[in-house]
């Protein structure tokens, strides 16, 4: 693995300044970022990194099992360290995919919920939600519930688990109307919640015709739930929409901003949210005009209202983004970098709302493989966290610790707007 390194986009400097300057910027690089030991095993992947209500986080992911099946585990950040790993659940009949991971997420210190994704039909993409509570804190776990009550072999999936109130909520993707005996209908968009004694209850489509396999992310704010995807207009524009919760009933989706990325297919590449109070921010990868991106708008309003997005990558993104609000409103994004022919870059950067943005960050090597998943990250206390996994052979999932005050913002070279 090469020494990480602080990357700057300034392709005009002649060569000998840029070595000049990686040369500079190499030590802080490597105090910025402690690759901590893993809680995962070897034959691990799909990880998922969420913060929790205590001030921690929750690492999750899928292991190999000894008879052929899986193990879905997972770790909380503690006192700077990962606790010992254990076990949510097992299985040998599962949905396992690159794009389509297990989510976990935690109410209160007892009552946790996790999801994994358990085969249904004779189609390569029937599969259910299975929905499973602990109600002590993670050291036992319920029969799983499924959040929808369709009864149909179809696609459900790329789940975004969040708590609110005194219950979880789930938002997912839903392909019910192009289920069996259901014809080609659209993927659909649904909301439900779970209460600490099993109920499933609040159950609502949000969006009746959907991108078919890019990640959800939802956020609570001061005015209640924002929940971002990938939307699919009848010719085929997939651009981001949101749709929230707020005095007791669903938005319609709105845009984020109008890319008119016309695409034939699904990208696999959904969005990610940020939030903190009325501030919100979303990240995402387009290819408007034939020019891939990484982009990210903020909210002053709760997601009602979004400014002109900025652009954050280097110039060579594959997308794969997450997104973390810090306590100043600013964000830091990661998302995959091209280098060179054949190499790929996790990278991150620190930008806020009038543009000022950190010099990117080079974490780690990866590759452009579906093997290599999604980079994931969340902020404990002052710890930025980051996920990802390492190919192999064999894969195992990966963990560092990132220095915030490493990715300062610059008061030169603001970002502008995307038109």
């Amino acid at each position: 693995m090469r020494n990480t390194i602080l990357v700057l986009s300034i392709l005009a400097l002649p060569s000998a300044a840029l070595l000049l300057f990686s040369q500079m910027t190499r030590t802080r690089a490597t105090e910025a970022a402690v690759f901590s030991p893993s809680p995962a095993a070897a034959s691990s992947a799909q990880p998922n990194l969420v913060a929790s209500e205590q001030g921690g986080a929750l690492l999750s992911w899928i292991e190999s099992a000894a008879d052929g099946g899986y193990l879905l585990r997972y770790s909380r950040w503690e006192s700077g360290s990962w606790s010992a790993a254990r076990t949510i659940a097992s299985g040998r009949d599962w949905f396992v995919n690159w794009a389509d991971f297990p989510a976990l997420a935690a109410v209160d210190d007892r009552f946790m919920a996790a999801h994994f994704l358990q085969l249904s039909g004779p189609r390569s993409y029937d599969y259910d939600i299975r929905l499973t509570r602990s109600l002590d804190g993670g050291a036992t776990w319920e029969e799983p519930l499924t959040p929808h009550r369709d009864g149909i072999s179809a696609e459900h999936g790329f789940v975004s688990l969040l708590p609110w109130q005194d219950r979880l909520a789930a938002v997912w993707l839903d392909g019910r109307h192009s289920g069996e005996g259901h014809g080609e209908g659209a993927m659909t968009l649904r909301f439900a919640t779970l209460a600490r004694d099993g109920g499933i209850d609040d159950e609502t489509e949000l969006d009746n015709r959907v991108c078919d396999c890019c990640q959800t992310s939802a956020a609570r704010t001061s005015r209640g739930i924002v929940v971002a995807y990938r939307d699919r207009s009848p010719d085929e524009i997939r651009d981001i929409s949101v749709v929230r919760w707020e005095n007791g009933e669903w938005s319609q989706p709105v845009p984020v901003h109008a890319d008119h990325w016309r695409i034939g297919g699904c990208p696999v590449n959904g969005p990610a949210l940020a939030a903190r109070g009325e501030k919100v921010a979303v990240a995402w990868y387009t290819q408007s005009q034939d020019t891939p991106q990484v982009r990210l708008a903020f909210s002053n309003d709760g997601g009602r209202h979004f400014a002109p997005p900025l652009r954050v990558d280097d110039g060579q993104t594959m997308g794969r983004v997450g997104a973390v609000m810090l306590p100043d409103s600013s964000v830091i994004v990661s998302w995959l970098e091209f280098v060179g022919e054949e190499g790929v870059e996790i990278r991150l950067r620190r930008i806020d709302s009038s543009g000022r943005r950190s010099p990117s960050f080079t974490l780690t090597e990866t590759d452009s493989s579906r093997r290599s998943g999604f980079p994931r990250m969340a902020l404990a206390g002052q710890d930025l966290l980051m996920a990802w996994t390492r190919t192999g052979p064999p894969s195992r999932v990966e963990t560092a610790r990132v220095r915030v005050e490493a990715l300062a913002l610059s008061e030169s070279g603001k970002v502008p707007a995307v038109n």
